[in-house]
């Protein structure tokens, strides 16, 4: 993943409304929601919801497909797991800390 992409992404998420949106969508699993379910469940007005769906889409985030008069919107799960991957690959390098399975083993303590 390249910079940029990893930006972009984390922009997209770094706004209260669209983070929710994006954590309900991934706990909705692959079949996704349609944009009434996800309005009702973050409590956002429809324009307000359309804006930041918007936003999520243009970051690779969300997909959305037209289903008669309704439509849904699906997480990318590989595009979450891209992110993640960008964000954790170095992890411990040079400190020989990662925990077995490659997840690293500095607490919040240690971190800072």
């Amino acid at each position: 993943m390249e910079m940029n992409s990893a930006v972009a992404r984390l922009a997209a998420l770094a706004q209260p409304l669209r983070l929710s949106v994006f954590r309900y969508l991934v706990e909705a699993g692959p079949g996704g929601a349609s944009v009434g379910e996800i309005r009702e469940a973050v409590a956002a007005a429809p324009a307000t919801l359309s804006f930041h769906l918007k936003e999520l889409q243009a970051a690779g985030l969300v997909d959305t497909c037209r289903e008669g008069r309704r439509i849904r919107c699906r997480a990318r799960y590989q595009a979450m797991n891209e992110l993640i991957g960008y964000l954790t690959e170095n992890c411990c390098r040079g400190e020989g800390a990662a925990a077995p399975g490659g997840e690293c083993a500095i607490t919040e303590g240690e971190a800072s």
